[in-house]
């Protein structure tokens, strides 16, 4: 995978992250999805082990990608590491075509149904997408200390640098359970495709297009 470097104004940078920064990248997620809808109800929110179960998964998603060398952007405030975002193109690591020892390492961290339950959810989603060749943000976050100020906007500027990159993607599709962020990616020109219930979570399945040349 070609390297790229996006820069901005205010030393705010984004480029691929590197393999000695997955700790880093992995941290900084936990803290931004440990309070979301679905993976609290994949990973029972409810019941002793919660962060435990959370961590291993983030931990071996994040592996998973970096295996098969699918883009892991970071956004940098100087040398500080402030947001990350994890894409999978069309074919690549989706849904239930994982390989086996992502499959393994997951239910020995997080357990074999809860690993089964996100096996699921994300088949569910990808099969409500109504593309054939596109790009999954599978994950997007900023650091609690950093949100609300604009960081979240050059960190999808950085991820359409990689739908530029990639002629044959029709559009990078997300999953989005918040009010919030909601707004906020329609802000960015992501356009609401349809409600999808992933277990007893119902969200908004959205799509950025490409633009026609």
């Amino acid at each position: 995978m070609n390297d790229v470097k996006v820069t901005t104004e205010n030393d705010i940078r984004a480029s691929y992250l590197s393999a000695g920064e997955l700790k880093l990248a992995a941290s900084l997620l936990f803290q931004s999805y440990q309070d979301d809808p679905v993976f609290k109800d994949v990973f029972d929110a409810s019941s002793s082990g919660y962060e435990q179960r959370l961590r291993a998964a983030i931990r071996e998603e994040l592996a998973a990608f970096w295996q098969a060398r699918q883009p892991i952007m970071g956004l940098y405030l100087g040398e500080a590491l402030v947001g990350v975002a994890c894409i999978n193109s069309s074919g690549q690591g989706l849904g239930s075509e994982r390989f086996w020892h992502w499959r393994l390492k997951m239910m020995l961290g997080a357990g074999y149904f809860n690993t089964k339950q996100m096996i699921e959810k994300e088949q569910i989603i990808v099969d409500a997408v109504p593309l054939n060749n596109y790009h999954m943000l599978s994950f997007i976050a900023i650091h609690p200390l950093h949100q609300h100020h604009g960081f979240g906007h050059y960190l999808l500027a950085a991820v359409n640098t990689v739908l530029d990159e990639n002629q044959d993607s029709e559009g990078v599709a997300i999953y989005v359970t918040s009010d919030k962020y909601l707004e906020f990616f329609k802000e960015c020109d992501y356009q609401v495709v349809k409600e999808v219930t992933v277990g007893k979570v119902t969200g908004h399945l959205m799509i950025h297009y490409r633009e026609q040349e």
